[in-house]
């Protein structure tokens, strides 16, 4: 249930203090609530990304209010003298400092544009060359296997046989289907004999992998396609801060007398 300042008591306070208007969102009770617990508010809801607008920051004023009127009956009933409640403080006063370290040590060691940039010519050229649209039918023995190729070639289609044989349960009910991509992205046996076929060529013996005996064949290749640099740049320094700040928590951890 939301709750509010009358218009008549608003009005009151702006009459009988004026300065109050200036520096207070409210009096409650007789205690001022300083309109900069709204601007706190306020500043972390825009770090959130969402916009602060005169809806939003009416929200904010009710919020600090409500606050201010819960807090002053905690403080009546000796909450803050509770074991409960100075356990909570610490887990939160603990919370607080840690966050505020991470975000000294970010602000202290920056992801430029350079390590973006960097980072990204790295992942192009592992990625560089061709890409592949290959289907498989996975089986669990050989001469399983060996049936399969021989049912193809004697006019049984790829896809229905994998839809309805195929242990690979990904790309099984798409007819074998894997999608485009890099050699790299397959077993070292599976990869081998992908490259080795030309486009709309099937593999003539079933290849062995540690899943089990596979068909392949490649429906399609192309030069591979990669996203462009300002398309993921903000991902990459996403991911390179979370790197950093993973190190740096790990190195912290390394270095601990912990008994």
């Amino acid at each position: 249930m939301k709750f509010s300042l009358s218009a008549l008591t608003a009005a009151a306070l702006i009459a009988t203090a004026p300065w109050a208007a200036a520096q207070n969102v409210a009096i409650v009770n007789g205690k001022a609530v300083p309109i900069a617990r709204v601007e706190a508010l306020a500043q972390q809801v825009a770090a959130s990304g969402r916009p602060v607008d005169d809806t939003v920051r009416a929200q904010l004023k009710e919020e600090v209010v409500l606050r201010e009127i819960f807090m002053q009956e905690a403080q009546k009933r000796g909450i803050a003298a509770t074991a409960e409640y100075k356990t909570q403080m610490e887990l939160a006063r603990q919370s607080i400092m840690i966050r505020a370290l991470f975000a000294d040590h970010q602000k202290k060691n920056p992801v430029t544009d350079a390590d973006i940039k960097a980072e990204y010519d790295k992942f192009a050229a592992a990625n560089a060359g061709k890409e592949f649209r290959a289907r498989h039918i996975l089986v669990e023995k050989e001469d399983e296997a060996k049936a399969i190729i021989a049912a193809i070639k004697g006019g049984a289609k790829f896809e229905d046989i994998a839809k309805k044989q195929s242990k690979d349960p990904g790309s099984g009910a798409n007819g074998g289907d894997l999608d485009w991509a890099a050699a790299g992205s397959y077993v070292t046996e599976f990869s081998e004999a992908m490259v080795k076929l030309d486009k709309g060529q099937m593999t003539d013996a079933p290849v062995k992998s540690q899943f089990g005996w596979h068909i392949i064949r490649v429906d399609d290749v192309r030069q591979a396609q990669l996203p462009a640099f300002d398309e993921v740049k903000p991902q990459i320094a996403q991911q390179m801060q979370q790197q950093r700040l993973s190190e740096f928590q790990q190195n912290l951890r390394e270095k601990a007398k912990v008994e």
